[in-house]
Order: C-alpha cells, then sequence, then structure tokens
C-alpha cells in the first residue's frame, strides 16, 4: 500500500474511511491528482513516482495552520 498526501482547503468534504477517486494532470514533466470532486489537491511528482491507482481510502484528516491535509492510502 502507498500513502500520499492532499490538500484540502475547508474541513467536512471528507471522513476518514471514505473511498476516493483521483484524476491525474500533467504538466511539462510533472503530474498532479486531483481528488474529485475537486476536493483536495496532491503536490507535483515525477513520472517515475506517477500514482497507478485511481481509486483510494482516507486514512487521517490533520487540520494545520496552513490547512487540511488528507492522507490516503493507494495499491501500489
Amino acid at each position: 500500500m502507498r500513502q500520499e498526501k492532499f490538500k484540502m482547503e475547508r474541513p467536512g468534504l471528507l471522513e476518514i474511511g471514505d473511498k476516493v477517486q483521483i484524476s491525474e494532470f500533467q504538466s511539462y514533466m510533472n503530474y498532479s491528482y486531483i481528488i474529485e470532486p475537486a476536493v483536495a489537491m496532491s503536490g507535483c511528482y515525477k513520472n517515475a513516482d506517477r500514482i497507478k491507482a485511481k481509486e483510494g481510502i482516507v486514512t487521517n484528516i490533520e487540520h494545520t495552520p496552513q490547512g487540511y491535509y488528507i492522507t490516503a492510502e493507494f495499491e501500489a
């Protein structure tokens, strides 16, 4: 299993245990991911680090002064 972090701007959009679907976006040299329907966004990943699975499960929600961070677990 692979765990990745996503940033969410508002509370209450996701709960621990929720199944999430992600969409992949490609820029010139990086990939980024959005938890649909546009509730949280990942950082940038190089080609070798792409998330292959399109569905995961929320395992943690952390509130920090910068916002809410979602940890989601995906099949490797």
